[in-house]
């Protein structure tokens, strides 16, 4: 599954996985960067979806108080 499919909860809980292998220590320099990055993605998966509901959140509350 590509990371634009990934739905919030799915990246979320990698990202968790992720951190807690980061704090856990004891991987590569390499394997330790790969981690950081996918990391990186998976916050802005995280993001972009936080981003999204907003949006519709400011859109419902503006088409509220228009009506």
């Amino acid at each position: 599954m590509t990371d634009e499919k990934l739905s919030y909860e799915q990246a979320r809980t990698e990202l968790a996985g992720v951190v807690e292998r980061l704090e856990q220590g004891g991987t590569s320099l390499e394997e330790s960067l790969a981690l950081w990055e996918r990391g990186e993605k998976l916050a802005d998966v995280c993001q972009h979806w936080l981003d999204g509901a907003r949006e519709r959140i400011e859109t419902a509350r503006a088409a509220r108080s228009e009506g």
